[in-house]
């Protein structure tokens, strides 16, 4: 061996064993981290649909998908990291002698094909990927400091790092590959010329790169292969040793994590982590009214410490590879407030595992950490952390020593899942929101003013308006049929097609009710019979649970499903989103389970089977007056998905297919549409608090669906109608749309019916009157 070969053997020796230990010893740290968290034994079932779920978003990049050429590029990255590690191993052969090849497979010319265009493709990905970063890069970003760009607070020297580190790999090992061909045309270390495999069988890609450095002497080709090896050798050991000084260094981490965070994922089959929340836990179970008296005292109800997260928390946490996917998507961010999902993954992040050496230490042990230690284990989690609405990532402080998140942050959430929809590693921000809320809600009693009005009326009377029960039959008066109530006029659910859930909005608030009655007049013509269950019904709880205030979800709940059940009901249409995804997804959970369809879904059935027939406006009705009709077909209508009937649930073909089977209808989709639908703002509880930061969620909406030039805004959630109806009036007020409306798709449906049964257009409804534009605590709707 020369000198060259003895100290790059030495050096490369000793650089991949320190790599190799530092790597074993800070997995043992993920291990100890992620213990600290509290059980779930929930994750783990079902392991084959588990494995088969991993290998469809590992291989098929299901979940990357949504940006197609960034999908692309990383999928080449990706399994380059993989399959290139033999060349690692090669590499090490390398240094002693410079034409060693792996055993059998060496100069296997399917292995050799396979390496050089994954050397190749890998080059070509992270390339792409880095023109991608800068072309992103907040300093290129429209609006204020950058945070319009995805990028916006990651950790700008990790990725960098990161890119550069996949960019030497790749050029070492296609220079290496030519070195190789330049050797094996000299006929290797032996000097037999032309003896070897120098030809495009074994070098189909690299071939024509060696051919530039065949005539180089066999001893240079020797040293230089040598020194790339050692190149190749240390830039992917220095790589191993400082991800392993570095455990949140998310960006390196997570292509190791992200395995064991795709599998242990809530649903096996692959499902979003969206729709039903989950319940309430203390050390791995459910807690409800039966069990509260036998906790502990000190048992923390929700997360009040970063260790009260569950296991799957901390991994989920640790797996953030800040690619921003989540921030870009998220309402509250694009509307200037201080919430973004991937700033709060990573101050979580950082803060477990700052916290996790005292956590971790013995009480003897603790003393000699330092007081920084001491301090930042009183560090509360959320709190005031004294952060400028300018500088958004101040709001973030994983040290304190004020708060790691500020309330601000917590509260701005409108739970609409843009963040775990988006995610390419399947984080679930929202549960971890919510168990957040809980505890500030339960322990410390620290939530918005506004919520004070919500959770006193929905205990006392049952509703977000605090209205009185009677008043749940107003809507139906005046019906031209008699609406049937459970109890009174049908014994049974079993007695009819389907409970109608008319909702606490179907029932008080002006716009809804006109909801109500299109889907009951349009059950009515269809012949599917229905009843309600009057004042026997209460608010499902959505806005109580989504606001922390999980005791009084669970009363309500509890309340509904024993009315349900003794009513027999087992088919259940609603036209509410919130109440739709809580009874179908939610109530199971505390025995209720029905068969429960969305009114768009049961109306878009009507029509494919005939059983309700819409006709074209006729011809001489203008289509476009400065008095239409609210409820008559436009010619031009855009769709707003409903966070927890799209996204939540998936339902997004139904509404599209029933304005579709309108005649003379064109849709005109907004830019954000289905699965990257924007919210309305409503969500979250946050229909009943003010919105004092940034810019309206609701404007923003409304002014993209205005953008669209249609005359009517189509929606299928009465949240959504109050939400959009106010954003228009802010609209109009600034002489925009003027002729635009907000109208619910089984008002469009049963205007179009109507003519087939008169052949005339409908009477014009009464005018909406103007709703207020700024947000209202729950009060009596007049």
């Amino acid at each position: 061996m020369s000198a060259l070969q003895i100290v790059a053997l030495v050096v490369c020796l000793a650089v991949a064993l320190t790599g190799i230990a530092l790597f074993a010893r800070v997995i043992g740290e993920f291990l100890a981290v992620f213990r600290l968290g509290q059980p779930d034994a929930t994750r783990t079932g079902d392991k084959g649909t588990r494995t088969v779920t991993l290998l469809r978003e590992f291989l098929g990049h299901t979940r990357m998908s949504r940006l197609p050429v960034v999908a692309v590029a990383h999928w080449f990255t990706m399994i380059s990291f993989g399959v290139l590690f033999f060349t690692l191993l090669n590499a090490f052969g390398q240094l002693v002698k410079a034409d060693f090849t792996l055993p059998v497979i060496g100069h296997f010319f399917l292995y050799e094909w396979v390496t050089e265009f994954f050397a190749w493709t890998g080059l070509v990905g992270i390339v792409a990927l880095m023109v991608i970063r800068q072309k992103n890069h907040p300093r290129s970003a429209a609006g204020e400091g950058g945070r319009r760009s995805r990028f916006f607070g990651s950790t700008f020297w990790q990725a960098y790092y990161v890119e550069l580190t996949i960019l030497g790999v790749t050029i070492c090992i296609i220079t290496l590959r030519a070195l190789e061909y330049a050797l094996d045309f000299n006929g290797g270390t032996q000097g037999f010329s032309g003896v070897g495999h120098a030809d495009a069988l074994h070098y189909p890609l690299t071939g024509w790169l060696g051919a530039m450095v065949k005539g180089w002497s066999v001893s240079r080709l020797e040293d230089v292969i040598v020194v790339v090896a050692a190149v190749k050798i240390l830039i992917s050991f220095a790589w191993m040793i400082t991800i392993s000084l570095q455990p949140t260094m998310g960006v390196a981490w997570h292509r190791f994590l992200a395995f064991f965070n795709i599998f242990l994922k809530r649903h096996a089959d692959g499902r979003t982590s969206l729709g039903e929340l989950q319940p309430l836990m203390v050390k791995g179970e459910p807690v409800d009214f039966e069990n509260i008296e036998d906790l502990d005292e000190d048992a923390a109800l929700g997360v009040g410490k970063v260790e009260d997260f569950t296991w799957k928390g901390l991994l989920d946490f640790t797996t953030c590879t800040e690619c921003g996917r989540c921030q870009s998507q998220c309402p509250a961010w694009n509307t200037d407030k201080p919430l973004s999902p991937k700033l709060l993954v990573m101050a979580l992040r950082d803060h477990a595992h700052a916290k996790a050496p005292w956590l971790l230490a013995t009480e003897g042990d603790r003393s000699g950490l330092g007081e920084g230690a001491a301090a930042l284990a009183e560090v509360p989690l959320i709190g005031d952390t004294g952060y400028d609405i300018t500088n958004p990532l101040a709001a973030y402080n994983p040290h304190g020593p004020d708060a790691v998140i500020d309330q601000d942050v917590l509260w701005s959430c409108t739970t609409c899942g843009a963040c775990v929809e988006q995610c390419p590693v399947d984080i679930e921000h929202v549960d971890a929101i919510v168990d957040m809320r809980r505890y500030q809600n339960l322990i410390e009693s620290a939530f918005p003013n506004e919520l004070n009005g919500l959770f006193k009326n929905l205990e006392n009377k049952g509703n977000p308006w605090g209205m009185a029960a009677r008043a749940r039959l107003d809507w139906a008066k005046d019906l031209p049929f008699p609406v049937k109530i459970l109890g009174q006029d049908v014994e049974s659910a079993d007695d009819v097609d389907y409970l109608f859930w008319v909702g606490c909005a179907g029932a008080y608030e002006d716009r809804a009710k006109k909801t109500t009655r299109a889907v009951a007049e349009l059950l009515d013509q269809a012949g599917v019979s229905f009843a309600i269950l009057g004042d026997g019904e209460s608010c499902t709880g959505d806005s109580a649970r989504r606001a922390g205030n999980e005791f009084l979800f669970q009363m309500l709940a509890a309340q509904n499903v024993e009315t349900l059940n003794e009513v027999g009901a087992t088919k259940i249409v609603v036209t509410c989103a919130h109440c739709f995804n809580t009874i179908k997804n939610e109530y199971p959970q505390l025995g209720g389970k029905y068969e429960v369809v969305h009114h768009t879904q049961l109306l878009n059935r009507l029509v494919r089977e005939k059983k309700l027939v819409p006709v074209a406006r006729p011809a001489d009705v203008p289509g476009k007056s400065s008095n239409k009709d609210v409820a008559s077909t436009a010619e031009t209508v855009t769709y707003h998905d409903p966070c927890y009937l799209g996204r939540h649930n998936g339902v997004y073909a139904p509404p599209r297919e029933l304005i579709g089977a309108l005649p003379g209808v064109e849709l005109r989709e907004m830019e954000r549409t289905k699965e990257k639908s924007f919210c309305c703002g409503a969500g979250g509880a946050r229909m009943w608090m003010e919105e004092k930061l940034g810019t309206r969620i609701n404007t923003n909406r409304t002014e993209e669906a205005i953008g669209t030039g249609a005359e009517r805004i189509a929606i299928g959630c009465p949240f959504c109608r109050v939400m959009m109806s106010d954003g228009l009036t802010a609209a109009q007020s600034e002489g925009k749309g003027a002729d635009v409306e907000v109208v619910d798709v089984a008002q469009m449906l049963l205007a179009a019916v109507k003519r087939r049964d008169d052949g005339q257009p409908t009477e014009p409804e009464p005018t909406e009157p103007t709703p207020d534009p700024e947000p209202r605590e729950p009060q009596p709707v007049a």
